[in-house]
């Protein structure tokens, strides 16, 4: 299950599709630069310690690079490989004026302290800065990377370049440019086209429809949130270490979970409320059981290959809203669509994100800030209409929504590379 391998596989099914050119297939096919770091840090015991790190920079036809940091102990270059592509894809389907890239650091961070994390998050932006800028490739965070570690970076190729360049990286804390609403930008953008999916199906009463989530971090959490607000029932949700079940399908409260995880550093069989906990409706569950309850819809927001060819005809979820990157294998998708599952593709549901980090980006170049209702009606704005013309894309091509998704990032990069080849 090779992520890298899942994603040419994607591009193909849509270059079939849509009969891209097979030049301008050969070019997205192939990342146009790889970089590969050793980076010695010295540990807090005083031993030297050699990570290793990564930054592809997969296509810059529609603008600068822009892609998150990863700090994961699985992070490979075929890992970062296939994220590079996909947020090429993303930008794309957003119509964002970026292309992809993606990086990483194969490092555990849990197991860092936080001046040894700091050595090693400076020490990636030095051997970042010449490759990067805001007119050249913009990074972000990703998994297990984090505002403050962005407010590092930052900070660290500043100096390096001899002026501060906020629009270089984004996902920063608010005091050193980064935007209102970007902590919950990615689960909102998820949350909105859900909304805009279900009224496409013309189903209008979502309250009381059930949901389980993998991956109870930000992006997790925020679009647990919304849900559970607007009336959806969170009966699971999980993390790294194990889930949460509501057996009766009553549905919990995302913000008690949190305060439950944040308090006793993991999610347990029990639902608490303040001091109350709950034991004897609610189940201890592992991940992979999570993937496989009688839920309406399931929201993988963990990492990739989750939903695979073993477990997928184990799914009940009518609909999968990926806010993950890379949670469904092709072979998977395959057995889905046969047995009319819906998928709202990561490419579309989870760029609430990137779309957001562009609005930090113009805010860092022009100097000028806006509150986070502005933020974030302008995300819904993007999120609305991108979801309208992969909508629009799936039913003239009569295809699901991640082939269209594709057709239309596909179309759109390919108008730019020719554009600029002609």
């Amino acid at each position: 299950m090779n992520a890298f391998s899942n994603a040419l596989a994607q591009l193909k099914k849509a270059a079939d599709l849509i009969k891209l050119d097979a030049p301008i297939l050969e070019i997205l096919k192939n990342p146009k630069r790889l970089f590969e770091f050793s980076l010695p840090i010295k540990m807090d015991s005083g031993d030297l310690k050699v990570f290793h790190g990564y930054r592809v920079q997969w296509n810059d036809a529609r603008g600068p690079f822009k892609g998150g940091i990863r700090f994961h102990p699985k992070v490979d270059i075929d890992e970062v490989k296939a994220l590079a592509f996909w947020m090429t894809i993303k930008c794309a389907v957003v119509g964002v004026p970026y292309g992809g890239g993606k990086g990483g650091i194969e490092v555990d961070p849990k197991k860092l302290s936080v001046s040894e994390l700091e050595r090693l998050s400076r020490a990636y932006a030095r051997a970042l800065t010449p490759l990067i800028g805001p007119d050249v490739d913009v990074p972000a965070p990703d998994v297990n990377t984090t505002p403050q570690i962005m407010a590092w970076m930052v900070d660290e190729y500043s100096k390096m370049v001899g002026h501060w360049s906020p629009a270089t990286f984004t996902g920063k804390p608010l005091a050193v440019g980064g935007s209102q609403g970007r902590e919950e930008a990615t689960g909102f953008g998820g949350f909105i086209a859900l909304r805009e999916l279900l009224n496409s199906l013309k189903i209008k009463k979502s309250t009381g429809l059930t949901v389980a989530v993998q991956g109870f971090g930000n992006v997790g959490y925020h679009v647990a949130r919304l849900l559970h607000e607007a009336g959806f029932k969170i009966v699971a949700l999980s993390d790294s270490r194990g889930g949460i079940y509501d057996k009766k399908q009553k549905g919990m409260d995302p913000k008690n979970v949190m305060q439950t995880k944040q308090e006793k550093g993991l999610i347990d069989g029990c639902y608490c409320v303040g001091t109350v906990c709950d034991c004897e409706n609610y189940q201890a569950i592992t991940n992979e059981q999570l993937l496989t309850l009688p839920v309406d819809i399931l929201v993988p927001a963990a990492l990739e290959n989750q939903i695979t060819e073993k477990n997928a005809g184990r799914i009940k979820a009518k609909i999968i809203l990926e806010m993950a990157n890379g949670p469904t294998t092709p072979e998977a998708e395959t057995k889905l669509l046969k047995k009319g599952t819906v998928i709202v593709p990561d490419v579309l549901a989870n760029a609430g994100g990137v779309a957001t980090s562009y609005l930090e980006w113009v805010q860092n170049r022009q100097g000028y800030y806006w509150e986070k209702k502005e933020v974030l009606a302008k995300l819904e704005k993007i999120m609305i209409e991108s979801f309208a013309a992969v909508w629009k894309a799936g039913q003239a091509y009569k295809t699901d929504l991640r082939a269209a998704a594709y057709a239309v990032a596909l179309e759109r990069i390919g108008s730019a590379i020719k554009a600029k080849n002609s």
